[in-house]
């Protein structure tokens, strides 16, 4: 063993990073086993590791670094994955646990601290502003179980920023009352420094954020990107006198609308934070604790159950007594205190500012005793934390599968057909599919590719095969199968038409035909042919610009749309893509319409941002191009033939479509309708061929040419 210790610590940074990884790969392994959470099998890995336990590893700079990351890392997927329709609609909820979790816990601790502990008061308000605030350490939990949006966890991560502010600004009051001269000169420069980097911020970071990402498409790139902005907004709030991680959340809350949830990116930022730099930052804290203090005397006992239970039990009561007035089930209670009740490196950075306080010479605020209790309340609060927001999701995935199954219809036939052809748009017609998709019947995608039956047949296949191949690619990075087939056919849509049954598809997804000049077939070579023969969902689309930078989506309703079976299909689509990106989604359309497409989206989802305008007739379609920006996608819902809902002015909608909407985002919806597909019946009355234009158009378009030469 002597032998064994002298070779301890392990200083070699390959060695040092082996062990860190081993830890990171056994330690779920080990508590999943004994039906522990395993961000606790971190925290203690951490202590039997560090210089506390058997000193095996040396907390170096190293573990400052990634340590520091993690935590920048909690904060910034905290703000990056909050519901923030939900924080506008509930923001009075959010003020007023806020400020409960923070003041509530802060009294008890201040007056325990005074009267039971006998602390000075700057030493009570320390130690109040330290329980006042906390850590979301069990957040990746959350993650695990697919409850970000969740109205209690929005509702804790946002009131634990409201509480770690003002917990900050009362710790940097103390800290300048101890610094001679600027009690008085320390707040508004800290307020005008403060409100400067909010504004820059907010104004900043969009404009820039779209700028990249409309010209980069490049994954590593964005991912730096990304993260650059991250630490940039940690360093701007360092320097104006708050802790970083404040400045991490806040870009997160910003870039939110940039990134949607099951975007690759989303998918990148959040795997590398949980495999690697959470961890190490969970394997840190744990390297703090010194678990021997407990047993250094009966003060230390009383000292840390004091520390513990006045701070856990103020933020308790503060937790129950929101989800009281806001009328929340017990388990959001139960969420909003386990995710609210841990205190972990913010502790550790208040404590080291309380060591550098000076009261006296040679005195400082912050004794060995306190020390040790508040770094012993960590691993308590730590575990309290753990286990209840474990305890807390698995009770309100019961409850919400329950109710989905109550709700959920039971013949959803949702399997999404995505035809591609071209390379340059087929990523773009992949990610519509993954913001369309419904991730929780979680189906695969079927991407297909077809190409002529002829002479350079096999070299398209070749091709095809490829492009397909990267799209597989593309969407493992979100975690979606995707079934690939490429088809030899003599007829393009005859092709398409038969893989979407064999595959039994409900809609297909497909890219618009890009014309340089007016063409009087505008839908394309065989998507008449398509939309002819198949009574299901067909989506045109076309982007000039990436989708995570739109900002609203306008939607053409003609009248009669509701009586439409597929009303509801594309509706739902709609509000899914608005949710996914967090933008606008303003229908234009008969009240009628409206009305029915308002009671939907009120039922169905209440967070989508959505504004309605009343479009009396469709021949007021060109008007809207005026108002169609850059970064507005134009949604023209519109009918087949012989439909309810179809009328005559849609025999324009080409013409008008290029020559008013030229250059803009784009989307055609052709709705399911009802029959079974026209291909397997015939008679002298149900045409199998529909023509874009009748001789009636063209006589009438050439007689109007020749009065305007005339």
């Amino acid at each position: 063993m002597t032998l064994l210790a002298s070779y301890l610590p392990i200083t070699d940074p390959t060695l040092v990073f082996f062990v860190v990884l081993m830890i990171i790969l056994f330690a779920p392994i080990v508590m999943s086993k004994l039906r522990i959470p395993h961000i606790i099998g971190m925290v203690l890995a951490g202590i039997v590791i560090g210089q506390y336990g058997f000193n095996i590893l040396e907390r170096d700079n190293s573990f400052e670094l990634f340590g520091r990351v993690g935590l920048y890392y909690i904060m910034f997927l905290a703000g990056l994955e909050m519901d923030m329709e939900g924080v506008k609609k509930n923001s009075r909820h959010f003020i007023i646990f806020g400020l409960l979790t923070c003041f509530v816990p802060f009294l008890l601790t201040y007056i325990m601290a005074k009267t039971m502990l006998g602390y000075s008061h700057p030493a009570s308000f320390l130690l109040g502003c330290i329980m006042a605030s906390n850590t979301l350490i069990a957040y990746p939990i959350i993650g695990r179980y697919g409850l970000q949006r969740h109205p209690s966890v929005s509702l804790s991560v946002g009131s634990s920023m409201i509480s770690l502010f003002m917990a900050l600004v009362m710790l940097a009051a103390l800290s300048g009352a101890f610094t001679e001269g600027s009690s008085w000169s320390f707040w508004p420069l800290f307020i005008l420094k403060f409100v400067a980097f909010c504004i820059g911020s907010v104004y900043l970071i969009p404009k820039v954020t779209r700028y990249f990402l409309r010209r980069y498409s490049d994954a590593v790139m964005q991912y730096i990107f990304v993260l650059g902005i991250m630490f940039l907004s940690a360093a701007l709030t360092s320097a104006i006198g708050l802790e970083g991680i404040f400045g991490a959340f806040f870009s997160g809350l910003i870039l939110n609308r940039y990134i949607p949830h099951v975007s690759p990116l989303m998918n990148r930022i959040e795997f590398i934070g949980n495999a690697l730099f959470i961890p190490y930052f969970l394997i840190g804290v744990g390297m703090l604790i010194n678990v021997r203090t407990i047993f250094s005397g009966l003060d230390m006992v009383w000292t840390v159950f004091l520390i513990v239970f006045f701070g856990t039990f103020g933020k308790a009561l503060a937790a129950y007594i929101s989800s009281l007035l806001f009328r929340l089930t017990k388990a959001d209670g139960n969420m909003m205190f386990g995710l609210t009740s841990a205190h972990a490196a913010g502790a550790i950075a208040m404590v080291m500012v309380g060591m550098r306080l000076e009261v006296a010479p040679g005195q400082y605020l912050i004794n060995d005793i306190m020390l040790n209790g508040v770094v012993m309340m960590i691993l308590f609060t730590c575990v309290i934390s753990t286990l209840m927001t474990e305890h807390a999701a698995k009770q309100i995935i019961i409850q919400e599968k329950a109710h989905l199954q109550a709700d959920m219809p039971k013949d959803d036939d949702e399997k999404i057909l995505l035809c591609v052809k071209y390379p340059e748009i087929a990523p773009q017609l992949l990610y519509l599919s993954l913001l369309l998709r419904n991730p929780r019947l979680n189906r695969e995608l079927v991407a297909l590719n077809v190409v002529y039956d002829d002479q350079h047949s096999n070299t398209a296949r070749e091709q095809g095969i490829r492009l397909l191949e990267q799209l597989q690619l593309q969407a493992s990075a979100s975690e979606v199968k995707v079934q690939t087939q490429v088809r030899l056919s003599t007829n393009i849509a005859n092709g398409i038409k038969h893989a979407f049954r064999e595959f039994a598809c409900s809609e297909i997804i497909m890219g618009m035909h890009v014309h340089t000049d007016i063409n009087p077939r505008f839908w394309g070579e065989f998507i008449q042919s398509l939309y002819n023969g198949l009574n299901r969902q067909i989506i045109l689309s076309r982007f000039v610009q990436p989708m995570s930078t739109l900002r609203r989506i306008q939607v053409a309703v003609p009248s009669r749309a509701e009586f439409e079976p597929g009303f509801h299909r594309w509706l739902e689509r709609l509000c899914r893509l608005a949710g996914q990106l967090d933008c606008r989604i303003q229908f234009h359309g008969r009240n009628e319409s409206l009305v029915l497409i308002a009671e939907y989206i009120n039922n169905r989802h209440p967070n989508v941002r959505v504004e309605y305008t009343s479009m009396a007739h469709w021949n007021e379609l060109p008007q809207l191009a005026s108002g169609i920006s850059e970064d507005h996608l134009f949604v023209v819902v519109t009918a087949r033939k012989g439909t309810i809902s179809y009328k005559t002015a849609l025999e324009r909608l080409p013409d008008e479509l290029q020559k008013y909407f030229s250059g803009k985002n784009l989307m055609i919806v052709f709705p399911d309708q009802y029959g079974e597909q026209k291909e397997d019946r015939m008679s002298f009355t149900e045409a199998q061929h529909h023509e874009e234009k009748s001789i009636y158009d063209t006589i009438l378009r050439w007689i109007h040419e020749k009065k305007l030469k005339n």
